[in-house]
């Protein structure tokens, strides 16, 4: 079985461990535990890693956040993967830093690389990993917290957060989404 796990951010060293790339931070460290490197491919950097006799096709989008909806489509009709064993991971502001949850389906949330895979696709049903990066900004600072760099005590709690997220990773790919959803939401 394949899976494309689609973790979401923006290309430029400007944007590197920024709150905004959890999608990119997180696939990093998957890919790094499995030695898995990452080319430059078509609309994203892209690599394979093997888990449990599952197929992990694992995407970084080049498209920028906003345009995220064009390389996920191209993946996932390249690949032929239908969309139920597809995960996008973004970042959520509506969350407390570190949290996840896992949906199945749902609206955009205000978060524009979600509204742009939705628009692109046509619907919002597939399977997405939000990564609650908090809201400690002032009115009309979002932009510059989302895209903002990990404080000192944030960067103290990612490696145990996104050892949790990988473990969800392996858990969406292996039991499935409901079984999955029940485990780590909200942890």
């Amino acid at each position: 079985m394949k899976y494309l796990i689609a973790g979401l951010g923006n290309i430029g060293e400007e944007y590197r461990d920024t709150r905004h790339n959890i999608g990119f931070i997180v696939l990093d460290a998957l890919a790094g535990a499995s030695n898995s490197v990452f080319t430059h491919e078509r609309y994203a950097y892209r690599t394979e890693m093997k888990f449990k006799g599952r197929q992990l096709v694992l995407i970084k989008p080049t498209t920028y956040m906003n345009l995220s909806g064009k390389a996920i489509n191209y993946w996932l009709q390249k690949e032929n993967i239908p969309i139920e064993q597809m995960l996008v991971i973004v970042d959520d502001i509506a969350l407390p830093t570190g949290t996840i949850r896992i949906r199945i389906k749902g609206s955009d949330g205000g978060h524009n690389g979600l509204k742009h895979i939705n628009d692109t696709l046509g619907h919002q049903n597939y399977t997405r990993l939000r990564f609650g990066i908090g809201n400690e900004f002032s009115t009309g600072q979002q932009i510059d917290y989302v895209l903002g760099k990990w404080t000192t005590e944030e960067k103290k709690l990612l490696p145990e957060r996104l050892n949790m997220v990988i473990e969800a990773v392996k858990s969406f790919v292996t039991i499935g989404t409901e079984r999955t959803m029940n485990f780590y939401n909200n942890k």
